[in-house]
């Protein structure tokens, strides 16, 4: 019953990802690859390959959950009934710690070998979020952070440098809007609906003052002051008209839509926008995008927000082998590669920032790496789904003017305080 109110939820679409006289195969893998922005269709891509190699190997998928909260909403709900139902699962970079305590993953060096080496050729993030407690919880999948999208075209007309600043951010976007005169035009597009999202827009300003979280062991840290004014700058910024009146309702998708309409000059998105805002049949802007790191606060550093998705093996998977072979395919250099030149989804292997064959299809991955190697994590913790629900529903309802910057941080800061101990 479970799983058939929890495929309503999400909408979950299962496909048969298989090949002719794939019938006769004698183990069957299911594979739950995430929502759209996941490139679902180039996972199968992937799985296709992997079955010819392995003949006696059939592969299904299952997709669905637009959001990061309607995904994880459904993973706990099948994870926590210990269903062995799915064997291979796409989680967010938030999810291996929490999963992991929960007893939801199978851990992977008995299959691979020890940590240390197997994750060595990965990025420091990937390395660091997925060995939980010296365990390999999961393998990464492809590479994350948020990147600020800007109109290349439009900052040349007004003889506009890149803003260094969130001020110097605000003062452009406002000079364009007034020489445009496109009532639909807005100046910053981020997402303050209370998704994922949500959660980096009330970090970004903070960890731009120098500021943490948590520190080393975990413990809150919270400093009020700076996340009030963190939260004032957005607010600042929407009333003068550089962020429109109802951004507590802008999710993901709508910043990326937007953005393709032509109606945003900076939009705040993820790496896979890339691909959509240059490649969509239906963007006004292709060949107009450029590429940034984040502004800082004034006096700050520029600091952004780790993403990236992570293959992990089911605790309850009664393949376990198989499929920890799966993943130790799909983590594969080749498979990072292929991703980035088929889909421009960041690689999790530095060299491949560098490698000839993918700038050549995805030049400004030459300038993400330093800005994904320098990104900040999200608080790791096993508590991370109620973490993410303090500061995300708070910080939406600061941009809805339900609450006051100050009010929302003491909320923040009395629910993070009972959860980081």
């Amino acid at each position: 019953m479970h799983r058939r109110a929890a495929a309503c939820l999400l909408a979950c679409a299962a496909v048969l990802a298989g090949l002719p006289g794939a019938a006769a195969a004698q183990t069957v893998l299911r594979v739950f690859v995430g929502g759209q922005n996941q490139r679902p269709d180039l996972m199968k891509g992937l799985f296709a390959d992997y079955m010819r190699q392995h003949p006696g190997l059939r592969i299904q998928t299952e997709s669905g959950g637009s959001t990061s909260e309607l995904q994880r909403q459904y993973l706990s709900t099948v994870l926590s009934a210990r269903d062995a139902a799915i064997d291979i699962y796409l989680i967010d970079i938030v999810n291996p710690a929490q999963y992991a305590g929960a007893g939801w993953l199978a851990p992977l060096e008995p299959y691979y070998g020890p940590a240390a080496t197997v994750m060595q050729p990965y990025l420091a993030a990937y390395r660091e979020a997925d060995v939980v407690q010296g365990h390999i919880a999961a393998m990464p999948a492809f590479a994350d952070a948020m990147f600020m999208y800007y109109r290349r075209d439009l900052l040349a007309k007004y003889g506009l440098p890149l803003p260094r600043t969130w001020d110097e951010l605000g003062a452009e976007a406002r000079r364009i809007q007034a020489g445009e005169h496109d009532p639909r035009l807005q100046g910053l597009s981020l997402q303050g609906a209370p998704i994922e999202g949500a959660v980096c827009t009330f970090l970004l300003p903070y960890w731009s003052q120098g500021k943490s979280i948590e520190d080393d062991q975990g413990r809150l840290t919270l400093d009020p002051a700076a996340a009030e004014r963190g939260l004032q700058q957005w607010l600042d910024l929407m009333a003068s008209g550089v962020v429109k009146r109802n951004v507590a309702e802008v999710k993901t998708p709508d910043t990326v839509n937007e953005f393709k309409a032509g109606q945003v000059v900076f939009g705040i998105s993820w790496g896979f926008a890339w691909d959509q805002l240059n490649g969509d049949p239906d963007s006004k802007v292709r060949g107009k995008v450029g590429v940034m790191p984040l502004p800082a606060m004034a006096g700050g550093r520029r600091v952004t927000c780790l993403g990236g998705w992570q293959w992990a093996v089911s605790a309850f998977s009664r393949h376990k082998a198989e499929a920890a072979a799966l993943v130790r395919y799909l983590s594969s250099r080749a498979a990072s590669k292929r991703l980035a030149i088929e889909g421009a989804l960041l690689p999790t292997y530095p060299d491949l920032y560098t490698d000839p064959d993918v700038l050549r299809a995805v030049p400004w991955f030459g300038d993400a790496a330093a800005v994904v190697a320098g990104a900040r994590s999200r608080p790791v913790s096993p508590d991370y789904a109620q973490v993410s629900d303090a500061i995300r529903t708070t910080t939406s309802a600061v941009l809805a003017g339900v609450e006051t910057p100050r009010q929302g941080v003491r909320r923040i800061r009395s629910r993070l305080a009972r959860i980081l101990r």
